[in-house]
């Protein structure tokens, strides 16, 4: 059975020739592991073998493990689950980034929450394919909370995050990151502090990649199948 470590070097192998086969420079991907429903043991080893962005999916259960992990000093949390109104302070007191915004009620909640000594990162969700009962805004929608978004003082907006439809064939996949990089690249006219496009997952990094992606979201293929 492969060792965390060697998982997450065959990760990184494939990010980097991804990135080769889209003519992109080396290291213009970031690599965040999503350590979601993962003992805080599972963490430590990925840690140490050089990974210190690390995703979490739930406010309560990504809280505890901040806490217990303070230590590693290297170490940068980014929630990328759906954020209840309720759980904004618990997720502006802890995490470093949030890549799940897609209304500007959470935003300035985040934003009064947030010490005036940090900075919160923020992306908004993008609802790429327009799916009925999936977290993110429309495309229509997204200057408008941009605009509102880079005025709040206490956030930085630094990009879009998107999920898209299951179970896509590679065509209409691509079709999808390609729209989410050409809106990627027009915030970037607008916003100089946007630099992240967080897309693709352990089943299609490499098509996000190819697409633009600057930041994937990994977890399966690091850390084994989830716990339940």
């Amino acid at each position: 059975m492969e060792t965390i470590a060697e998982r997450l070097k065959s990760v990184q192998n494939t990010v980097e020739q991804s990135t080769l086969d889209a003519h992109r420079p080396s290291n213009s991907v970031k690599l965040l592991a999503v350590s979601k429903t993962k003992p805080v043991s599972n963490i430590v080893q990925a840690y140490e073998a050089g990974q210190y962005c690390f995703g979490e999916n739930y406010v309560q259960e990504g809280v505890e493990k901040i806490q217990h992990l303070r230590a590693l000093d290297k170490i940068e949390w980014h929630f990328i689950g759906p954020l209840q109104s309720n759980k904004t302070r618990l997720v502006a007191e802890h995490f470093d980034w949030v890549q799940t915004i897609d209304r500007l009620k959470t935003a300035q909640r985040l934003n009064d929450q947030t010490s005036p000594f940090k900075k919160l990162n923020v992306c908004i969700q993008v609802n790429i394919d327009n799916e009925e009962n999936k977290a993110g805004i429309k495309t229509e929608q997204l200057n408008e909370l941009a605009k509102a978004i880079s005025a709040l003082p206490n956030l930085i907006l630094r990009g879009l995050m998107t999920i898209p439809m299951a179970n896509q064939t590679s065509e209409k996949q691509a079709a999808s990151f390609a729209q989410m990089s050409s809106l990627f690249k027009n915030m970037q006219k607008h916003y100089p502090t946007v630099d992240t496009l967080s897309m693709g997952m352990s089943g299609d990094m490499h098509n996000a990649i190819l697409n633009g992606s600057t930041m994937v979201r990994v977890g399966t293929a690091i850390f084994g199948a989830r716990n339940q």
